[in-house]
């Protein structure tokens, strides 16, 4: 029985997982009474946002041919997960939708595919809808892909229509992954030293880590002991099986199929996606399979409960989402404002907000998160080199011999008449064009390279409001250039708050520290004294404010007499309020952090 591995390539609510619900009834591997919307989409967190966070494969039958489908994120912070899932497979679904036509993300997940000479089906969904373009879409396909405008492939995921004729293509274009023999015989290459792919891994509380793997040589079994060759660490299956779409226990897997490892490891980190499993015996004769990386945290964050005596909850709440997601890194701090919290690593702003949104739901932790920032490389005048990402961390000014910060590559996919605009934004945000693009009559594809802490925190949601909400972004990292930032310290009170330092780009240090302290003016409470504000560039001064003194009338107790007898009582106080100043120092409460950091 021939083998068929496969994915989908979309956009962020262009129908994938519907799609694969679709495929799933139509191949009957699940019974009617058993499915729901969005059946892949396990989370509940992925149901509510529309939007696939975690990878989920799974094995389908249809016209005699084993299919195995991998239905993949489509947002840009899990694109290392997609790249090896491509990897996995022979062929894609490029599935567009017909209302909103060819997105960023769809293009960037393209090349991929393009890179690894995968098979590409190009499917229109949504064909239903009144506001379809169908030939308008099928026209920006055309450009982007060089296809045939009859190998366009036009379908409804929500009704059905159409889908059947995916599932023929799929059988009749996508190459062969393995041919299985009788069933009394032996897998075919057997005889072969075992290479699997991982290509995700989650943990179970019973199984320990399963690596989910697509088998490229060899064949793995039930009490196998196998090593994983990145991260050198030799353990025993307990397990192997396939996707239907729940774990379904096998005798043996091999080569060509795609299934699941199950292997006692309590560890996530030692079963990384991207690694190759052999077995033990033979690992000093396998070679690895290339693309192995293991994924870096690229937005960083300070997590603290809100109320501190939370802080146990949290903790426990980390480790175990730690279990099942290997790419979020997490070291305990202490904040003098915000008592004792997390220091946390993410692939991008959504794998932050997701992980936020699970911490408050399933572990019932309300947090703070401070702003983001990004990693920098240090080279000190002494020759030492230093990675930072806290201001905290930044070292004086005067003994920086360099400092790099990462750049990427960042596509954004929009309609003409919003360029101008576009232009602007990016402008503000130090992008340089490299390229553009025209697709189809109306629409552009702009290729620009930006600092990544200029993308991190507020350039998406900038460009979805300046385009109406049609455009759409997608960015890769492409290295390390010289950066120009400086640390932007907080005074209030003429003391030091830490808590509140950036990290910002010091050609926007005086803008930045405007902002700041006209913020901070709002929230400071009232003294008996007049309390200044001031963002400071290492001893320069950029901006400031002052929150003016609590007022007490000391001369209500007068009904008479001569002026001076007033004037001494102002004196008196005046001098007062001068020495309270230089004693007096400014708590700012942790609710005033929260409005600050939430605006």
């Amino acid at each position: 029985m021939e083998i068929r591995n496969f994915c989908i390539i979309a956009h962020i609510d262009h129908g994938k997982s519907t799609l694969a619900d679709r495929m799933l009834e139509l191949t009957h591997t699940v019974e009617m009474r058993n499915m729901q919307a969005q059946l892949l989409d396990s989370m509940e967190l992925e149901r509510e946002k529309g939007i696939t966070i975690k990878l989920q494969p799974v094995r389908m039958e249809h016209k005699g041919f084993i299919m195995n489908l991998i239905d993949t994120p489509g947002h840009v912070d899990f694109q290392y997960e997609v790249s090896r899932s491509l990897k996995a497979v022979e062929g894609a679904i490029l599935l567009v939708d017909a209302t909103q036509g060819v997105q960023a993300q769809t293009v960037s997940n393209l090349y991929f595919a393009l890179e690894q000479n995968l098979e590409i089906i190009p499917v229109i969904n949504k064909i239903d809808l009144p506001a379809a373009d169908v030939e308008g879409v099928s026209q920006e396909i055309i450009n982007l892909l060089g296809s045939k405008k009859e190998d366009i492939l036009h379908i409804s995921a929500k009704t059905g229509q159409g889908v059947l004729e995916v599932l023929d293509a799929v059988c009749e274009k996508v190459p062969a992954a393995a041919s299985l023999p009788l069933p009394e015989g032996e897998l075919e290459g057997v005889g072969a030293g075992l290479r699997a792919l991982i290509f995700d891994s989650v943990y179970d509380d019973y199984k320990g880590v399963v690596a989910y793997v697509r088998v490229m040589e060899g064949s793995v079994t039930q009490g196998d002991s196998i090593t994983f060759l990145g991260t050198d660490v030799d353990d025993r299956v307990v397990e192997v099986g396939v996707f239907k779409p729940q774990f379904l226990s096998r005798e043996r897997i091999g080569a060509g199929e795609i299934g699941y490892i199950a292997t006692g490891l309590k560890n996530i980190r030692q079963a990384r996606v991207g690694d190759t499993i052999t077995k033990t015996v033979e690992k000093q004769n396998v070679q690895q399979l290339p693309g192995f990386a293991i994924p870096q945290p690229k937005v960083f964050a300070g997590l603290y409960p809100v109320d501190g005596s939370d802080f146990p909850v949290l903790r426990e709440a980390m480790g175990r989402l730690q279990l099942n997601d290997s790419s979020l890194t997490a070291h305990m701090e202490r904040s003098h404002a915000l008592g004792q919290g997390f220091r946390c690593g993410f692939l991008g702003m959504l794998h932050l907000e997701i992980v936020q949104e699970r911490l408050r739901r399933e572990f019932d932790v309300e947090l703070v998160v401070t702003t983001p920032s990004v990693l920098y490389h240090v080279v000190l005048t002494s020759g030492e080199k230093k990675d930072i990402h806290t201001p905290d961390a930044f070292p004086d000014p005067s003994f920086i011999e360099s400092m790099e910060e990462q750049w990427c590559s960042a596509d954004i996919l929009l309609p003409r008449k919003y360029l101008g605009a576009v232009f602007e934004v990016m402008a503000q945000h130090e992008g340089n064009l490299i390229s553009q693009e025209v697709l189809g009559t109306e629409r552009m594809l702009l290729h620009y390279e930006l600092p990544l802490r200029e993308l991190v925190v507020d350039l998406y949601d900038q460009l979805k409001s300046i385009t109406s909400g049609y455009g759409s972004l997608s960015y890769d990292v492409i290295g390390w250039r010289q950066a120009d930032v400086v640390k932007l310290t907080i005074l209030m009170n003429h003391e030091i708050a830490e808590a509140l330092s950036l990290i910002i780009p010091r050609s926007k240090a005086e803008a930045i520290g405007r902002r700041v302290v006209d913020k901070l003016k709002d929230l400071v409470p009232r003294q008996q004294f007049a309390v200044p504000i001031q963002a400071a560039v290492g001893g320069k001064v950029v901006a400031r404010e002052t929150v003016p003194a609590l007022r007490k009338d000391v001369t209500a107790k007068l009904y008479g007499g001569d002026v001076t007898r007033k004037r001494k009582l102002l004196d008196k106080q005046k001098k007062g309020k001068k020495r309270l100043s230089t004693k007096g120092s400014i708590n700012l409460p942790p609710e005033a952090y929260i409005q600050l950091l939430k605006r």
